[in-house]
């Protein structure tokens, strides 16, 4: 006999909908397929690539007088070289522990990838701010990302390891607490939530009052001189900001056409407004050092009203081999862009997409009041406070994403994960400064070409 409408409702009410309980189960189950403790876990595969080689071959799609200098940028120190060497952290992390559940991955989660910055309605958030990796994907790859990082950051900031591994146990606690929390809300609820806990003091202060600093204004007279003709146009200083040849200035003006078409009509109506008045090419970053880069000067209702724009060139994400069951992307400015959207609580309002040459391009604000952590403010007990909020910020944007119930379910309420993530980014860190000696040993021999450090730093 057939079971009635009612026996076959969940205990929500809803017929064939999970409740949470049957979500954190869900996730409790999945333990027993991979043990908690398995992520501390670390080796490189016997069949490991020479890391030069791997990092190499992923510089083949970028402009090669840029190279030198992303070589320089990732010389500075091993937290250096980890920024930049994200690729080959995307090899070493499809090789381990993988619970099979999926959310939004920021990517490239490091300590200086959380930063401040404007919302549309013009007050300061403190939250993710780097997508350029952006792509479903496991979320443990985002905590081993963040986690080794804050090893590698702590470590430069003069911390010991015991500091470092106890900053990376408060970060998986506040993301697995977060986590928890999240399990309990509605979706609505998650979409609105903003990370305001821990940032009263502490490093991410630090960067909240650098942001409210940075203004347009601000960027305006660091970026640009006076034309002669009552407006500003952008400084000289090659190769870090340059202008380019008119041909490129009037094909990047002209590719804002189609970006418009990616923006709602009230973003549309604003940047109606504006008009560009210069065009410059600007090497940015540690990781998207070689990649294309454009910044637009634009003016709208005098020389007081000023809006930069970055036409930035997104490649694949460094990730995407190692996903075979994620759809291919048919425009990489679009992916970052609908990354950011899905992982941010508040996103830039000029953020969207255009094309140029047959390359794919993320648009978005260069400058309003953005900030980030220094490592220098990473010392000491810093560091655990800025894990904490690191830790629920990671959370919040994966519960946007992902199934917040089973991924709490799977972390539980010990510090198993705690202490294996930690162990995990101590060995990873480890590995992190032994490839970092490769790579210097191969800039001394010649194999790579590095920039003179005054001309990549700028």
């Amino acid at each position: 006999m057939a079971k009635s409408a009612a026996a076959k409702r969940s205990p929500s009410g809803q017929s064939g909908v999970p409740t949470p309980a049957d979500r954190r189960e869900r996730g409790r189950k999945l333990r027993r397929r991979v043990a908690r403790s398995a992520h501390g876990d670390w080796k490189p595969d016997a069949r490991r690539p020479d890391p030069v080689v791997l990092l190499q071959e992923a510089n083949t799609e970028r402009l090669p007088a840029l190279v030198p200098i992303k070589i320089t940028r990732m010389s500075l120190s091993p937290f250096s070289f980890y920024r930049g060497a994200a690729p080959l952290m995307a090899l070493d992390l499809s090789k381990t522990p993988d619970t099979g559940l999926r959310t939004q991955l920021c990517g490239d989660a490091h300590v200086q990838n959380v930063g401040a910055f404007a919302a549309p309605d013009g007050h300061l958030v403190f939250d993710l701010n780097d997508f350029d990796e952006t792509i479903p994907g496991p979320w443990e790859w985002d905590i081993k990302r963040m986690a080794t990082s804050l090893v590698l950051a702590g470590r430069e900031a003069g911390n010991g390891d015991r500091e470092n591994s106890d900053a990376v146990r408060a970060f998986v606690l506040a993301y697995r607490e977060a986590m928890s929390r999240f399990a309990e809300m509605t979706f609505l609820e998650i979409v609105r939530y903003q990370v305001k806990r821990y940032l009263r003091a502490g490093p991410a202060h630090v960067a909240l009052a650098r942001a409210e600093r940075a203004s347009p204004q601000h960027a305006l007279a660091k970026l640009t001189v006076p034309d002669g003709r009552g407006l500003r146009r952008f400084h000289d200083r090659s190769p870090i900001l340059r202008h380019v040849p008119d041909r490129i200035a009037a094909d990047v003006i002209r590719s804002l056409t189609s970006y418009r078409e990616t923006l709602s009509p009230d973003r549309q109506l604003a940047m109606s407004i504006y008009r560009p008045v210069d065009v410059a090419f600007k090497v940015v970053g540690t990781g998207s050092v070689g990649t294309r880069d454009y910044v637009v000067l634009m003016f709208g209702g005098g020389p007081h009203d000023p809006l930069m724009i970055q036409v930035k060139e997104e490649l694949p994400s460094c990730y995407h081999s190692y996903l075979p069951d994620v759809r291919p992307f048919e425009h990489q400015g679009r992916r970052v862009a609908e990354g950011q959207h899905r992982m941010q609580s508040a996103t830039d309002p000029f953020l969207g997409w255009t094309s140029l040459e047959g390359r794919d391009y993320l648009v978005r604000q260069l400058a309003d009041h953005k900030a980030k952590v220094e490592v220098t403010d990473l010392k000491g007990v810093a560091l655990t406070r800025f894990a904490l909020v690191t830790g629920e910020i990671l959370g919040k944007a994966h519960a946007r994403t992902g199934d917040a119930a089973s991924i709490a379910g799977y972390c539980g309420r010990s510090d198993r994960l705690d202490k294996a993530i930690a162990r995990f980014a101590l060995r990873y860190a480890d590995q992190t400064e032994k490839d970092y000696g490769l790579f210097r040993r191969a800039i001394r021999s010649g194999v790579l070409k590095a920039a003179p450090r005054r001309e990549a730093i700028g």
